[in-house]
This record gives C-alpha cells, structure tokens and sequence, in this order.
C-alpha cells in the first residue's frame, strides 16, 4: 500500500479495547493545517449519532481531523450515544490541540450497544503519538469490521512539474448497496481548490462508484464519506481543467475502492458487473440494473453458476420500467443467451456455465429501446454470507 505521502496529513491506528479480539480498533486522520472539507451521508432515517455530529459541523467547511472507531456503531443509543459522540471528539481534539468543532467522527459495528468511550478517552493521547505521515495502512486496519483486508488506495495529480496527492481509505463489507456512501471511506488531499468544487467532485465520484456496487442491499445507519483538502502541496486547481483532472483521479481512487469492497464482500465468491444499454432514458438503464443486481434469485444463481436467465429477465420486468420481452437480448460476457426474448438453446447455455465458473464476469442486458446505458457491479449470495451475519454478534 505504499505511495507518496499526502502533504501536511497523517494518519494512525491502535487497539483501545473496542474489539475483544485485540486487532486495532480506533483510527485517527490529522491535517497539520486547516482543511476544506466535503462529505456525504446515508440517507437511512435511522442514523447513528456521528453522522447526525457531523451533519452539524462539516456544514462549517472546514475541518482538521476525523476520529473514527470500530466494534461499535454507536448508533440507536440516545442522547448518551451524542455525548459520546462529541467525547470522542473532544478527547481528539485535546490530545492535538484544536477546538473540538474541529474535529469529525465516525463509528462501525454493532448497532444499539452503548460505546464505551471512556476507552477512546483513554487511548487518545497514545492515537496522536502514533500519527505518521506513512500512517493510512493502519488507519484502514483500524476501521475494518468484516473486512478481511485493509483497503488503501493513493493517487498522484500534476499541474505542471508541480504534483499533488489523493490518500483514501475505505470499508465495508455488508451492508453494502447504492444509497449515498453505503460504507465509511476518509479521503485526503494536498491540493487546493475551493470547497463548492471539492463536494461537487466529492459527489459526482461517489455517484460513480459506491452508488453503483451492492453487495447485500442493506444501507447502513453509519455511511460516510468525508473528504479533506489542505493544499499543502501549494498545487491550486484554479483551471476548469485541473480540476476536471483532480475529479477524474478522485473517481478513478474511489472506483478501485468500490471494486474492492465488493471483490471483499461478506461471503462473496464471484463479482459481477450488471450492464444495461440500449434504455431510453438513464434512470431507466440504472432502474433495471438496480432490480438485476439486487434479486435474491439471481445473486444465489450466480453462487450456484447456474445460468438461469429467467430470474434475470423477470427483475428487469419488475424493475416499474416500460420493456419489450420480445426486444430483450442477454449476454454472459461475450455468451449470447438470449436473443429476442428467447433462449439460445443447450449450447449457449453450456458456454455461460463456464463463464459462470470465472471469479469475474459481465451479465448485459440489451434492451433495445434507445440508446442510455448503465452499470452496477454486485456479487453472488453465499452460504457463507448467511454464516456471517447470524454469527455477526457472537
């Protein structure tokens, strides 16, 4: 996970006894300078006590850290789970010498459990002492719950000879469906650009990617995104096309993290990238990929590598979108499995069996009714999926 640090950030995880296993629990993001900050939000009504904190004071645009914990949501806990919220701010803020305004919080695990924050209190001061500019592997160590790997990705931008940087971590691996943010993920520049172009790039690369994954169809109480720009590498994006080129390198850095939270998935053997042309409108396209990607029938045929096309065919016709069955064409991968809204026989059906085997694949459904197009990339259902989040509390 190694790359170029981002100017004037650093970042640090460590165990507080959150988790009873010992893996590191607690996660400290720092700007040595005053940041511009950005951040989206689950659009679930019941939202955990950080969100509803940092709904309040990103609207500042302006920010300095973000202290985040796991094992625990702090979510569904009243105003004791606020207090607790604005504590572990404050003990951040104390252990590095800001206005507790100043700094943004995050949580994950398990909702409805009151967070012992007098722990984060406590292991506060030994976060700030661990904060290194190498730090954002252990950031993303730090906030993973059912991950089985940290997920770090980091970028490099160039105005001329002069370069500047993208650090960004992410998690999540249930609970994973197109809403908003639909998991946490921290992103850091050192570049500069004014805060109404930071959302609206924030916003236009979420859309892109962690709106378009889904591993469960479950959106979380606790989805957030937070974006923080310092302009230490004194790289000002003034052109629209420095800019243009910042927006495309954050999509690019937020759409590997979207693929590896999927690839990640609770459960998942095989990621499948969900195509939909030939709609007439856009919100048509993502319409029926969403019913696509989110059929239970077609996720568990996925994991059974059975290429029943039927399931596929009824989502989209469930998808509340004007179709013709008889203009329907389907293709796993290069296979063509139906034309016309007919199947294409034994032979074709034997061909997508062993696309199906594959890890990775493309399921395109060609509507043929205009010329929008859309994609969503989901996951098969497991049995494991199924172990996971029945033992998810024990």
């Amino acid at each position: 996970m190694g790359a170029a640090p981002c100017m004037g950030f650093k970042a640090a995880g460590v165990h507080a006894g959150l988790k009873k296993n010992g893996d590191p629990d607690l996660g400290l993001i720092f700007s040595e300078t005053p940041a511009t900050v950005a951040a989206v939000f689950t659009r679930n009504q019941v939202q955990a006590a950080p969100v509803v904190l940092d709904r309040q004071r990103v609207a500042s645009g302006r920010s300095r850290a973000v202290i985040v914990n796991s094992g625990n949501a702090n979510c569904c806990t009243g105003e004791g789970g606020m207090r607790a919220a604005e504590r572990m701010a404050a003990a951040a803020a104390r252990a590095l010498g800001l206005a507790d305004d100043e700094v943004l919080v995050a949580s994950t695990g398990v909702i409805g459990q009151p967070l012992p924050v007098e722990k984060i209190e406590a292991a506060a001061p030994a976060l700030v002492g661990q904060l290194a500019s190498d730090g954002f592997p252990q950031l993303a160590r730090a906030i993973m719950t059912t991950d089985t790997e940290p997920k770090a990705v980091f970028r490099t931008g160039r105005v001329g000879a002069r370069a500047y940087h993208i650090a960004a971590v992410a998690k999540g691996a249930g609970m994973i469906r197109p809403d908003m943010a639909t998991m946490l993920c921290f992103i850091c520049t050192d570049a500069d650009l004014p805060r109404a172009d930071l959302d609206q790039a924030l916003r236009r690369a979420v859309d892109a990617s962690f709106n378009r994954i889904t591993i469960d169809g479950d959106t979380s109480t606790n989805d957030t995104v937070i974006l923080m720009a310092n302009g230490a590498s004194g790289v000002g994006l003034h052109a629209e096309g420095d800019r243009d080129q910042f927006a495309a390198l954050l999509e690019d850095a937020l759409l590997e993290l979207a693929r590896w939270i999927v690839r990640d998935g609770e459960g998942v053997n095989k990621t499948v990238e969900v195509r939909v042309r030939g709609a007439r409108t856009a919100d048509d396209a993502l319409r029926v990929a969403d019913a696509i990607a989110h059929s239970p029938l077609v996720k568990t045929a996925f994991f059974g590598q059975d290429a029943n096309w039927g399931r596929i065919l009824a989502a989209a016709g469930r998808a509340g979108v004007t179709l013709d069955p008889e203009r329907l064409d389907l293709y796993f991968d290069d296979v063509q499995m139906v034309a016309g809204g007919v199947g294409c026989g034994p032979d074709a059906e034997a061909r997508a069996t062993a696309v199906l085997k594959s890890p990775a694949f493309a399921v395109t459904l060609e509507l043929n009714r205009g010329t929008e197009t859309a994609r969503l990339l989901t996951c098969d259902f497991s049995l494991d999926y199924v172990k996971i989040n029945a033992d998810y509390r024990t």
